[in-house]
Formats: structure tokens, C-alpha cells, sequence
């Protein structure tokens, strides 16, 4: 199999997520240049996954690896100006995070660049790999719970926090399947200010193309499942259907009634933890890379269709009614400004 050169910008917390997920395949990726702003973080990853080559300039860094392999881990505010360096330089694949962007109009440029030059793009929405999602996702599809009518999606942090997360996660267990409208509203601008602006809650439904309904809460007034301090992985992911539901609660496994449960509620472990679940998204993208795959679970355009998805809860909010999907038109100003000034 190909060993690709991997190129990896950030020595944040999630950068080393990403970097111990490279390195959990040493077969397939080989790490050749580090760069972040910050010289000690830099020295303490470089020496952490034993890397000879660190930068603080990203461009250099470019110029002086030339990697297969762009990952990035910054905060949402920069996106395409690292997204368009990399094209420059005729990377193969980019792997970076959550939110994809913070307007429309920034996510849909970065879509179509990337698809324009056939770059396999990634956004790092992976919990989806973790032991509960996978025990859901198997009951749903091995039809145990009957035929699915809705999916529902809660997290106490905000929309541009986790429930970009949650929505990934419910295309995902529908299948993929597109949604067709969606309607929403929002409350308080609290948050519009953080690093990953959002009201300060946010609910809606979309409707998929395959009939399932979609409902969604994100933010404080959310239900929670989970005591206080477990804040960050109070998020739940549930399918309901004719004969029964399944449901993951990210910081406290899995629950199910299903058609042969006998009248009982099953359960199982499962917690996040992107140590176990990073080396798993890194091998599909070194499948898809490869052509071993078709696509990768966490694809620029599933994404994209997600993130268009959780700010059409917003834009609905501002026009005050449902938006057919995907937007023929995108907003003329960023939805989060609109908010800071209309809400009360």
C-alpha cells in the first residue's frame, strides 16, 4: 500500500488527536512536516510523534515537504485561506475540522474548489466511529427496530459547537439520505461572540428525501441526559421506528427496545474518545485515498450538505418560514451578523 506525506498544521489539542491518528498507521502515512505559530507546542509534538521537519510559516512548510496529505486544526475562523494554499500546491487530500466554515458562502467555495480539483476532503466529524455509534447504526440497519420514521438530535453545547456533530451523525444513520427542507428558530445571542458563534439555542426539523423527519436541539435549553459536569458529552442521537428506537448518548453509551429485545431496554458501553476513534478515520481516508473505498464517511459533500443544513435552522429563523434544500441562493450578509442584530 502507498505511504503518503502527511503535512499537519496546529499542535493544539486536536492536532495531537489528528497526529496520533496518523501515526496509529505508519504503513500508510508518514508525518514529514509540523507547523504552528506557538515554537514550544510545536517542540513538545514534534518530539511526542518523533517529527524532523517544524514550521511556523505554512507556506514554507509547503515549499519545503511538499506533502500528499494537508491536515489542519484551527479555530473556524481561518478555513479557506488554508484550504487554498494547499490546492496551490496540488495536495491530494485535506483532512480538517469542524465547523467547515462560518458563513455559507465560505463552506460552498471550499466545496466546490475542492471537488473542482478532485482533492478527497475531509471534515473531522468522527465520533460517528466510536463503539455506541456503531452499535446503533447496526441495530438501525439490521431493521431491529423496525422502519425508521424520525431521527432526533440534542446537545447542550450550541450549534456551531456540537451540533454540527449531531447532524453529521443523523445523515449518517439515515443512510445519507438528503434533506429536502428545514425549518427552524433560534434564541439568544449570547454565544454569537465565541470562538464558534451561535445562538445561544437552536431547533428545527428537516425533511429527508427518504421521509425519515429530523428534529433537532442544540444549546442550553436542550434536553440533557447527562449530570452537569459531563456538559461537553451531554449529546444524544436517537432513531425512532415502527418497533422500537435506538439511541446513543455520547458520554453514556447506548439504549435500545427493539423487535427482539424481548420487552427490555438493551444497553451497552460506549464513550467519546478521539484516541480510539481518530485512528479510524485516518484509515478511511488512506482506503479512499487508495481506492479502496468509494468514499469516506466524513466527505467534503456529505459535510457541506450538514453544515448547509445546521445554518438553514438559523436562516429559516431571520425569514421566518421553511427553506427548500440545497439553497439556490445563499445570504448576502453572514448569518451570525443578522442574528447579533435582529435578536432581542
Amino acid at each position: 500500500m502507498t505511504r503518503h506525506r502527511v503535512a499537519v498544521l496546529g499542535c493544539g489539542p486536536r492536532g495531537d488527536d489528528h497526529l496520533h491518528g496518523f501515526a496509529a498507521h505508519p504503513d500508510r502515512f508518514e508525518v514529514v512536516g509540523l507547523c504552528d505559530r506557538d515554537a514550544d507546542r510545536i517542540e513538545t509534538l514534534a518530539a511526542k510523534y518523533a517529527i524532523k521537519a517544524t514550521f511556523t510559516d505554512a507556506a514554507e512548510m509547503f515549499r519545503a515537504v511538499e506533502p500528499e496529505v494537508f491536515c489542519f486544526a484551527t479555530m473556524p475562523d481561518l478555513r479557506w485561506p488554508l484550504i487554498e494554499l494547499a490546492l496551490e500546491h496540488g495536495v491530494q487530500a485535506i483532512a480538517f475540522e469542524k465547523p467547515m466554515a462560518l458563513t455559507l458562502k465560505e463552506a460552498r467555495r471550499i466545496r466546490d474548489a475542492c471537488i473542482q480539483a478532485k482533492v478527497k476532503a475531509v471534515v473531522s466529524h468522527q465520533q460517528k466511529y466510536g463503539a455506541h455509534y456503531q452499535a446503533v447504526k447496526d441495530i438501525v440497519d439490521g431493521g431491529r427496530i423496525g422502519d425508521v420514521h424520525t431521527i432526533q438530535a440534542t446537545s447542550q453545547a450550541w450549534l456551531m459547537q456540537l451540533g454540527t456533530h449531531m447532524i453529521d451523525y443523523a445523515l449518517w444513520l439515515n443512510g445519507r439520505s438528503l434533506g429536502e427542507w428545514v425549518i427552524g428558530q433560534v434564541h439568544g445571542k449570547g454565544h454569537l461572540t465565541d470562538s464558534h458563534p451561535s445562538p445561544d439555542y437552536a431547533c428545527g426539523r428537516v425533511a429527508f428525501a427518504n421521509g425519515v423527519c429530523g428534529v433537532f436541539e442544540f444549546g442550553h435549553l436542550s434536553p440533557s441526559f447527562l449530570p452537569k459536569d459531563m456538559f461537553w458529552v451531554d449529546d444524544t442521537l436517537t432513531a425512532y421506528g415502527t418497533h422500537g428506537y435506538a439511541r446513543v448518548i455520547v458520554g453514556g453509551g447506548w439504549q435500545a427496545y427493539t423487535k427482539d429485545s424481548n420487552g427490555t431496554v438493551l444497553t451497552g458501553e460506549g464513550m467519546f474518545d478521539p484516541k480510539e476513534e481518530q485512528p479510524i478515520y485516518m484509515r478511511d481516508l488512506a482506503d479512499w485515498l487508495d481506492g479502496l473505498i468509494d468514499t469516506h464517511p466524513c466527505d467534503i459533500e456529505i459535510s457541506y450538505h450538514g453544515f448547509e443544513l445546521a445554518m438553514g435552522l438559523c436562516w429559516s429563523a431571520l425569514q421566518q418560514r421553511a427553506l427548500r434544500v440545497p439553497f439556490d441562493a445563499l445570504p448576502e450578509e453572514p448569518l451570525f451578523e443578522q442574528l447579533a442584530r435582529e435578536l432581542p
